[in-house]
């Protein structure tokens, strides 16, 4: 039998664009009782001896489903009125990784991401090549299919149009109005994953891809830390964010929190966004730059709590 510590460490977010913080109170506990309900989930996973794969592909599916964040249902719009989504997911005991871009009619891309990792031979997948391995891989592998209009929700359609306004205006391409959704995991055994699903940005150009489906970039993990980001993706592609706290933390001998927040408040410009993370130690950082980011942390010390403000 594979000896087990005991330990675990899950952590969530639903991306750094968040609503303001005078927003309603109703409206706060009803994005709260959602990250709670795939923190649950996880955490269920891991305290019953399941793997941390498993545990951040089961959050991140939920939050897919959830029309609150841009992930799956209620991804943002690109200016073609049209949604195209990505994923990624990594293993970090075995670096094995998977990964798709601009998927139109998978449900619930992290799990076909997850399947290119486990059966493609490759790492990444886009566009109609993901949708063709989406057809081979079937419903009898866990992906189901929708039209590209079950993505879309009235208020994703509307910012879509707020955004090509502010486009014709001359305003920056490049809105901060982002969203992403991801988890990071450290099971009993001492293994380390993380996943991460976006819509990317609201009004993108057709065929944008962020670095939620980049690994290192937007999402990384191997035997001592697992990371997943969110905010403007092309910056963390840029500085490698993901991979670069991981690297920090192994290289430069500093604790967890030192790593991620050194990459958040001075390697990235403030607002670009925020990142969680894990480490085989159970230690974890949920730093961002931002107004607020939906999160939550659940622990086998007995800690569970969901924030989205800094100031609760």
């Amino acid at each position: 039998m594979e000896k087990t510590t005991g330990t675990y460490a899950l952590v969530i977010h639903g991306g750094a664009g968040t609503m303001e913080p005078t927003a309603a109170e109703s409206e706060k506990r009803a994005y709260r009782a959602s990250l709670e309900k795939a923190l649950s989930a996880g955490r269920d996973i891991l305290a019953s001896g399941g793997t941390a794969l498993d545990a951040v592909e089961t959050c991140v599916r939920i939050l897919e489903d959830d029309e609150k964040f841009n992930a799956g249902k209620g991804a943002v719009f690109n200016e073609q009125a049209r949604h195209e989504l990505d994923a990624s997911i990594m293993d970090g005991s075995t670096m094995a990784c998977g990964a798709v871009a601009g998927t139109r009619t998978v449900k619930n891309p992290i799990a076909l991401a997850r399947l290119v990792m486990t059966r493609s031979g490759h790492v990444m997948l886009i566009g109609d090549g993901a949708e063709k391995f989406a057809d081979a891989m079937g419903a009898e592998n866990g992906i189901e299919r929708v039209p590209n209009s079950y993505f879309g929700t009235t208020r994703r359609y509307e910012q879509m149009q707020r955004k090509l306004e502010e486009r014709r205006k001359n305003d920056p391409l490049l809105q901060k109005s982002r969203g992403t959704v991801g988890a990071v995991a450290l099971d009993t055994r001492g293994n380390l994953a993380a996943a991460t699903s976006t819509g990317g940005l609201s009004a993108k150009r057709f065929g944008r891809v962020g670095d939620t489906p980049v690994i290192g970039a937007g999402t990384y993990a191997n035997k001592l830390v697992a990371v997943s980001c969110t905010g403007t993706g092309e910056e963390f592609i840029r500085f490698g964010v993901a991979k670069d706290v991981a690297a920090r933390y192994e290289y430069q001998g500093l604790t967890l929190n030192q790593a991620a927040d050194h990459l958040i408040f001075k390697t990235l410009q403030p607002d670009d966004g925020g990142l969680i993370a894990v480490s085989h130690k159970g230690e974890v950082a949920t730093p961002y730059s931002s107004i607020g980011m939906y999160r939550g942390v659940a622990t086998s010390g007995g800690r569970f709590e969901v924030r989205i403000f800094k100031d609760e």
